[in-house]
């Protein structure tokens, strides 16, 4: 579950920021390459504030990219994130659909599994990009 940006570290804070405020997702060197004047100069200030943002819930990683981006939904615990990526474009949209979530947990039930969470990733063509003329 989202927690308040106020119980947040100062450099937790700092790179969720630069996530809420950017379109699309950044790398870790990208975040840190933004924060170099406000003092972060280490990658692993911005891994650690990270790894502590996507534990709220307030941050998901995307695997294929290994990159991060805010989240834009509030998730219960054992809740699922679906991503659709563009390939072309590398636009990202985040959404939910219950159904996949019942699945999932109706999936690890079945086998004995407890679901922290879910990152579902979905790679194809945006409506913009299949609309394009071709160049």
């Amino acid at each position: 579950m989202t927690e308040s940006p106020t119980r947040l570290t100062h450099n937790q804070t700092l790179v969720h920021q630069v996530l809420e405020n950017t379109e699309g997702p950044l790398s870790a060197y990208a975040i840190l390459d933004q924060l170099r004047d406000a003092g972060l100069r280490a990658p692993l200030q911005v891994y650690r504030a990270l790894e502590k943002l996507v534990e709220r819930g307030m941050v998901h990683r995307l695997e294929s990219l290994n990159a991060y981006v805010a989240c834009s939904h509030r998730h219960r615990p054992g809740g699922v994130a679906v991503f659709a990526i563009c390939d072309a474009c590398d636009d990202v949209t985040e959404f939910q659909d219950g159904e996949v979530m019942e699945r999932l947990l109706q999936r690890a039930t079945e086998k004995s599994f407890d679901m922290n969470h879910a990152t579902v990733e979905l790679h194809g063509r945006c409506r913009n990009c299949r609309e394009a003329p071709a160049p």
